[in-house]
């Protein structure tokens, strides 16, 4: 009998694991491929890699202004490929390693929940545990649009990094952050892409103020050739249909079609809760996820849910937060236990320049009645992000105030690197923090993150 039994090996299942294993539990870890789930597979780590080797490049064909002049600069796709397959295979036996060290027991397979103490694999093995974490994650959206099912040129976020060399011409479908985040990798090596979004933004959760500047930013990022990166943003558009490469979408001036030598389906993340037996088993789950609670518990006692299947929020370390609170649930005494709060937890385009956030937008904060102050710094007017991004390098820093209590509602930003200090402004909201009380805190020099105290101290 284990003590906990966790269906899914990702940042949200293996963190629990490590902490309850640390503490002394048995645990039970079953996962289905490979461990660190999306993420680490097929998802934030390699893509990530692959943006850094763009970005790589690019600095090395753009470092006149600093005194770099490099010639017959290549970008080796398969070469890159090959780097990101060797960060995949080491943070995985990373995981691997931190299972081993804290007793926690993998088994590869499909898993199906019995009832609430009991899972089998499709394998025919048979586990039995008081306690279950369910963390089976989400998977890319296919939407049925006529003229996607088998059509070789329409790839998901999962396939794409499988691609063996760089398409002449990308079409992405969605202006969110996945397909921002290729739509920028691909512009950068010298695809020529096209975004098409159905909202009138991209980013739809950005700040709104600050989403067309980064837009734009986006598309002036320098790329292979001797002009701009050519990321081309149809907006306010509905796909209508496919026909080979060729996506036929209806704007505000009409019919309008696009061709492109692969098309990237980026339209969202479906929820991995079909085949595991949730209806017999009674949990609370819908299209928007399995039901639960602040300390992650379903409707059934021992039965807890953690990561994208929840539908709370479908980014890797918020996964990695429930898991923590679950596994604080399942031990901690009642007054102990930890709870999972929404209004502090960080996001991070990692495009080229970055976008991150935290806390409420500026729209947000007034539709919830707060009496908003607001502040921009602009990045070039620090010193370090002058010295190593010019006098022309794209960014700012936005803080979001309670005018009436002095509080800090958000934290908004773009620029090189921002994804690196956006903590810094989840430190500050999650504390609660009253500007003048931020205003004395000492940051380094020189560095980008003090712009968020600048900001701060341009609130009068």
């Amino acid at each position: 009998m284990y003590d906990i039994i966790i269906v899914g090996g990702g940042p949200g299942g293996y963190v629990a694991a490590e902490r309850a294993g640390a503490r002394g539990l048995k645990v039970l870890l079953i996962e289905k491929e490979f461990l660190g789930g999306t993420c680490l597979n097929w998802g934030c780590i390699p893509t990530k890699t692959l943006l850094n080797s763009a970005k790589t490049y690019a600095h090395a064909l753009h470092g006149e202004r600093f005194g770099l002049h490099a010639e017959k600069v290549i970008m080796n796709w398969a070469e890159a490929l090959a780097w990101k397959a060797e960060v995949v295979t080491k943070l995985r036996g990373g995981v691997a390693f931190l299972m081993k060290k804290f007793g926690v027991e993998v088994v590869n397979g499909t898993a199906e929940l019995v009832d609430r103490n009991t899972v089998r694999t499709v394998e025919g093995q048979t586990y039995q545990g008081r306690n279950l974490i369910i963390a089976t994650g989400s998977s890319p959206a296919m939407p049925p649009l006529p003229g996607t099912k088998d059509n070789p040129k329409v790839v998901s976020s999962t396939s794409l990094l499988d691609l063996k060399e760089v398409p002449n011409r990308l079409v992405v479908i969605g202006g969110g952050v996945i397909g921002v985040e290729f739509a920028s990798l691909f512009a950068t090596l010298g695809s020529k892409v096209t975004v098409v979004e159905m909202m009138d933004e991209i980013i739809p959760f950005m700040d709104k103020e600050q989403a067309p500047q980064f837009r734009k930013a986006l598309s002036s990022v320098p790329h292979s050739g001797l002009l701009d990166a050519n990321i081309d943003f149809q907006l306010g558009c509905k796909v209508e249909k496919l026909e080979g490469g060729t996506v036929q979408y209806t704007g505000k001036d009409g019919a309008k079609s696009v061709t492109g030598d692969v098309v990237l389906m980026a339209v969202g993340r479906t929820l991995n809760v079909k085949g595991l037996g949730l209806e017999a088993l009674g949990v609370d789950f819908g299209p928007k996820g399995i039901v639960v609670n602040e300390y992650q518990q379903t409707n059934l006692p021992g039965v807890y849910a953690v990561g994208d299947v929840t539908g709370r929020s479908l980014l890797a370390h918020s996964a990695s937060r429930m898991g923590e609170v679950a596994v604080s649930a399942i031990i901690d005494e009642p007054h102990k236990r930890q709870r999972m709060r929404y209004h502090a937890i960080p996001w991070v385009v990692y495009s080229n320049p970055e976008a991150a956030g935290v806390g409420l937008t500026e729209d947000e904060a007034k539709k919830q009645g707060k009496n908003v102050v607001t502040a921009t710094v602009a990045l070039r007017n620090m010193g370090r992000y002058l010295a190593e991004n010019g006098p022309t390098g794209p960014g700012a820093t936005k803080v979001i105030v309670d005018k009436d209590t002095d509080r800090i509602l958000g934290i908004h930003m773009y620029g090189a690197g921002v994804g690196e200090m956006i903590w810094g402004g989840a430190a500050l909201i999650e504390l609660e923090l009253r500007v003048h009380e931020a205003r004395e805190l000492i940051f380094p020099h020189p560095t980008t993150g003090e712009s968020i105290r600048d900001a701060l101290w341009e609130l009068h």
